[in-house]
């Protein structure tokens, strides 16, 4: 009794499995995969931001050299600056801070070593919301650090996105 119970159970979780990998491929969901960018080679210069690290990785694991020095390069990407802000969104009736908004913005250009002239300074940007509560201190501290890596994370991803943009002239 116990094995046929158990052989029923085990065919609802597989048609579970089955229903749920069909509904997924119907709606268009695929895994991310490599993007395609027109350069292999890109020198990174300028100001040492926090997503540099995460970019550099990111570029490598889509097939891209980051290259020593701007000779080898075939497109030259230079980052600016980032900003970080933090602003309150809402006060509780006795003036205590209950919401504060997080925003990330990094600017970047780029151009074609061949080329003299920059593209127009591009700005990528994250935004979050985050209740805040003083008697969870710690708890919220982490919040926070978590989602400025969420941020910093998500401009990667554009920063990318709009590489994958870039048509190359000189090949």
């Amino acid at each position: 009794m116990k094995e046929i119970t158990m052989q029923k159970t085990i065919m609802r979780h597989i048609s579970l499995f089955v229903l749920f990998t069909l509904a997924l491929s119907a709606c268009g969901f695929q895994l991310r995969g490599m993007t395609e960018l027109s350069f292999k080679n890109l020198y990174i210069q300028g100001a040492p931001l926090s997503i540099s690290r995460d970019l550099k990785q990111t570029l490598k694991t889509n097939g891209v050299q980051v290259v020593e020095n701007a000779e080898g390069a075939e497109l030259l990407l230079e980052l600016l600056n980032e900003t970080y802000e933090k602003r309150i969104l809402s006060l509780s009736g006795g003036g205590l801070v209950r919401e504060f908004e997080l925003n990330y913005r990094a600017n970047f250009r780029t151009r074609e070593p061949a080329n003299p002239i920059w593209s127009k300074v591009q700005t990528v940007q994250a935004r979050r919301d985050f209740s805040y509560n003083d008697n969870a201190l710690l708890g919220k501290a982490d919040e926070e650090s978590r989602l400025n890596a969420d941020m910093r994370q998500d401009a990667v991803r554009e920063v990318l996105r709009r590489l994958t943009a870039i048509k190359l002239t000189t090949k």
